[in-house]
C-alpha cells in the first residue's frame, strides 16, 4: 500500500479561487473510494490518497485531467509518493505512530 500526496493546480482560472475545481476532484475521488480502490483525505493544502500504486497512478491521472475537461489549458500537478514495502501501513497508522511518541514524551 502506498500513499500519495497530490496537489492539482488549475492555471488560468477566472479568479484566484480554485475551490470548485477541488470539489470536482473530491467527487472523482469519492467514486474511486466507492469502488474500493482508494481511501483519501482532503487537507487545506493537499489531498492524501492511499491504495495500490497502480491504482494511485490511475487516480492521479484522472484528477489531473479534470480541469482540462472544464476548459482550462494548463494544469500543474505536484505528486509525492510514500511507497513502503516492508510492511503494510495506512495513513492513520503513520499518525498513530507519531502520537505514540508524543504520548511517551517524545521517546
Amino acid at each position: 500500500m502506498a500513499i500519495v500526496d497530490v496537489v492539482v493546480i488549475p492555471v488560468g482560472t477566472e479568479g484566484p479561487s480554485v475551490s470548485k475545481y477541488i470539489a470536482e476532484i473530491q467527487t472523482k475521488l469519492k467514486e474511486y473510494k466507492e469502488q474500493g480502490k482508494i481511501d483519501y483525505q482532503l487537507t487545506p493544502m493537499n489531498t492524501l490518497i492511499e491504495g495500490d500504486l497502480k491504482d494511485l497512478f490511475e487516480v492521479v491521472q484522472a484528477i489531473h485531467e479534470l480541469p482540462f475537461d472544464k476548459g482550462l489549458d494548463r494544469v500543474c500537478t505536484n505528486i509525492r509518493i510514500d511507497d513502503r514495502r516492508d510492511k503494510s501501513r495506512k495513513m492513520n497508522d503513520k499518525l498513530k505512530s507519531v502520537q505514540k511518541h508524543l504520548d511517551n514524551g517524545g521517546e
